[in-house]
């Protein structure tokens, strides 16, 4: 997708890596789901803010192609909490007129989550408020590599030449090829690393990292960080005449 205009003083597309749920926990003497449920219901006031910050898309990063390395009773504790979480909230992101989308590797997930998010993605298509991203077994290697096998793909069936293949044709079989890139990447907790998430998307996004743990992530903290960004000079590479 093209860059935006540097000229705008809002992001219209926020990608959020919603760190810190284990570790909030653990600091008020809890294990470690108790945090990821507590983080849970923080996405609904973070995306309720969107409209009136001008945000049209918000990715969220919730389960990554790593996170299958935690231990087992962790692993299933979130799958559950997924599930629950569709179940609860499809009715008020419908009505709040949110689209939702999951981005990911759909092969090793329960069959039960993945009916219920197409579930999710059928009953919001018509939606257009807020364009929710919901990115669950996502890493951005994983991503790219599996859009590289279907363009693969297509140029040995014939139907596409190779020397038609650039940066833009490859975007086109990414996860996201419905989505503008993100304008600005969210992480919480202090950590100061991207974690594979969006990858070839964030080339040209703005940065921010906040000591503040997920689970106390407000509107507040959202919304000073939206003013931030809007001092921000974006040149994409060019330099001011």
């Amino acid at each position: 997708m093209a860059a935006r205009d540097s000229t705008q003083a809002g992001p219209a597309h926020v990608a959020i890596i919603m760190d810190g749920n284990g570790r909030w926990a653990q600091m008020r003497g809890r294990p470690r789901l108790y945090g990821h449920q507590a983080g849970a219901r923080r996405v609904r006031e973070i995306v309720e803010a969107c409209p009136d910050l001008g945000i049209r898309y918000l990715t969220i990063f919730a389960f990554s192609t790593e996170n299958w390395k935690r231990t087992q009773a962790e692993v299933a504790g979130l799958m559950m909490l997924f599930r629950r979480y569709i179940q609860k909230e499809a009715e008020a992101l419908h009505d709040e007129g949110v689209r939702v989308r999951f981005i990911g590797d759909r092969d090793r997930l329960d069959g039960k989550l993945v009916s219920l998010m197409q579930s999710l993605e059928d009953l919001t298509a018509d939606n257009d408020l807020v364009h929710l991203t919901i990115a669950i077994n996502y890493g951005g290697r994983d991503e790219v590599a599996r859009a590289t096998k279907r363009l693969a793909r297509e140029v040995a069936a014939g139907r596409l030449d190779p020397e038609d293949v650039d940066a833009e044709t490859l975007a086109h079989f990414l996860d996201t090829c419905l989505l503008p890139d993100p304008d600005l990447v969210i992480r919480t907790s202090g950590e100061a690393r991207i974690s594979n998430f969006l990858l070839w998307q964030s080339a040209y996004a703005e940065y921010e990292f906040t000591p503040v743990l997920w689970p106390d992530f407000t509107r507040t903290h959202f919304e000073k960080i939206m003013q931030d960004y809007a001092t921000r000079d974006r040149r994409f590479g060019a330099v001011k005449a």
